[in-house]
């Protein structure tokens, strides 16, 4: 016999196996075509992988791969730099031009549908291959912004402020075309802030400005670092101007001397700045410890403890 109290807990139990059940599918597609490829790569990644006619010959080498990769490859390197400068310039960026976009479509308004439709129909339309084909054309980006008046003054007094905003302008549409999913999640985030608590701060006086930053912001923290995420990844896999790193994994791949070890090795540090940066996104829009609203979860539990 099951006792009263017990049944909470067997409802629960077979609901999360009936998630999993319909998860199933999925979970074993990741294991078998996406966690094992992902760890094998570390194996190879040790070894001088060549192509003869037997099959595939692995010599193990230890770090020789990344030895190769770091030192010896003269395109590696400077394509990663190239990379973090640019994860470094847009990542920010489009998160808070996504934030103030979504902030303008979240108001009533006419037309804000056909807004919302136009500002996400870039991303279904423009596909990857497209917006390459554009970027390489040079259709894409903002060219005479170095003989603007405020940059040369930039120019003169921090050149590597100057250099980041070229970097940025050089291809700010791209900008605007990664914010359409951005978008997307700060609206959602937005209509579920609670209404009674904007009420309540605006009773109390307070300024558009400071609910904003005292109340908008610090309770869109999660989507804040979901958007950062999301981002960080888009761009990792954007194949126009950060291309240069995949475009050199795929040459590894078909390379009959290094083969799959130095393609690899480039993949996973590769993979290591892509996670470096998700790190830090980790370390800053991270929930405090304690928020208002985990007090008020600990007191809940505190008293219906006793």
């Amino acid at each position: 016999m099951v006792l009263k109290r017990d049944r909470p807990k067997t409802i629960a139990r077979r609901k999360s196996i009936t998630g999993y059940l319909f998860m199933s599918p999925w979970i074993l597609g990741f294991l078998i075509f996406t966690a094992f490829p992902f760890v094998y790569t570390i194996y190879l990644s040790f070894y001088e992988v060549q192509s003869t006619i037997l099959g595939y010959e692995l010599t193990p080498i230890g770090i020789g791969n990344y030895v190769v990769a770091l030192l010896r490859n003269a395109e590696f390197v400077p394509s990663l730099v190239s990379f973090m400068i640019m994860e470094i310039t847009y990542a920010p960026t489009i998160v808070i031009i996504s934030f103030i976009l979504a902030l303008l479509l979240n108001r009533p308004m006419r037309g804000r549908g056909f807004l919302r439709m136009l500002f996400f129909l870039p991303v279904i339309v423009m596909s990857g291959p497209v917006m390459q084909q554009i970027a390489d054309s040079g259709a894409a980006s903002m060219t005479g912004i170095e003989d603007q008046f405020i940059f040369v003054v930039i120019d003169n007094i921090a050149p590597w402020l100057a250099e980041a905003l070229f970097y940025l302008f050089e291809n700010f549409s791209m900008v605007l075309w990664f914010t359409g999913i951005p978008i997307i999640l700060f609206i959602n985030g937005l209509q579920k802030l609670n209404g009674s608590v904007l009420e309540a701060a605006m009773i109390d006086s307070a300024t558009p400005w400071q609910i904003l930053w005292k109340i908008t912001i610090p309770i869109l923290r999660p989507v804040f670092l979901v958007v950062m995420i999301f981002t960080v990844v888009q761009i990792s896999i954007y194949t126009s101007g950060t291309g240069a790193v995949l475009d050199l994994v795929q040459s590894a791949i078909f390379n009959t001397s290094s083969g799959f070890g130095l393609a690899s090795a480039f993949a996973w540090i590769y993979s290591l700045a892509v996670l470096l940066f998700i790190g830090c996104a980790f370390l800053l829009l991270k929930e405090p410890k304690d928020t208002p609203v985990k007090i008020q979860k600990r007191l809940e539990r505190k008293w219906s403890a006793r």
